[in-house]
């Protein structure tokens, strides 16, 4: 996080406690940055905050650029409508990797299916809930219960009691706010 100067995984103390880059020359270092390595960085902001593995991000990149409309905002709308990102955003999960963890562990319903994809690309209309077992009620309760804080986005709508939530359209770039410039991401593919 100190590195990339951004709060990647979403747990600012770091960077608060000290806004440099690591390292024994961090506070120092004045050195200009090329426009690869800017570049480079907004890529790596995205790709670590999401949880992705380069293949995985490089594969989303050409989905976006085959799609219709401006590539960068296409690559977060497809980003944030992944089933574990829309399961952290609604607040069924703490982190990211927690809501990868039910996602994957199958404590989730799609529409009344089981999908145990994190990756699975959620459609606006789609209706995610809890799956009917003790164990699965429990720990989305609980997680529910420390995220009341958290702001669910206009996309998204939850019934907190009935421990659901559903799509309500496909965000835009205005509701997402990206960490990174997504217009560097696809100028650094573009190459």
């Amino acid at each position: 996080m100190r590195r990339l100067g951004a709060a990647v995984f979403g747990n600012s103390k770091y960077l608060e406690r000290r806004a440099y880059p690591p390292g024994m020359h961090g506070p120092k270092s004045r050195r200009k940055k090329s426009e690869f390595a800017e570049a480079l960085a907004e890529k790596q902001k995205l790709r670590y905050a999401y949880g992705l593995y380069e293949r995985q991000f490089r594969r989303y990149f050409e989905l976006a650029l085959k799609k219709r409309g401006v590539t960068g905002e296409t690559l977060l709308q497809l980003l944030e409508t992944r089933l574990d990102n829309v399961v952290y955003r609604l607040g069924m999960a703490q982190t990211r990797p927690a809501a990868r963890q039910a996602v994957l562990h199958g404590h989730l319903r799609v529409n009344g299916r089981k999908i145990s994809i994190p990756s699975y690309n959620c459609k606006a209309g789609d209706l995610i809930e809890i799956k009917g077992a003790a164990k699965s009620q429990q720990l989305v309760k609980k997680s529910l219960e420390t995220t009341q804080v958290r702001v669910v986005p206009d996309w998204l709508s939850i019934d907190r009691e009935h421990q659901r939530g559903q799509i309500a359209r496909i965000p835009t770039k205005a509701d997402i706010e990206p960490i990174a410039k997504e217009q560097m991401v696809v100028q650094f593919y573009s190459r």
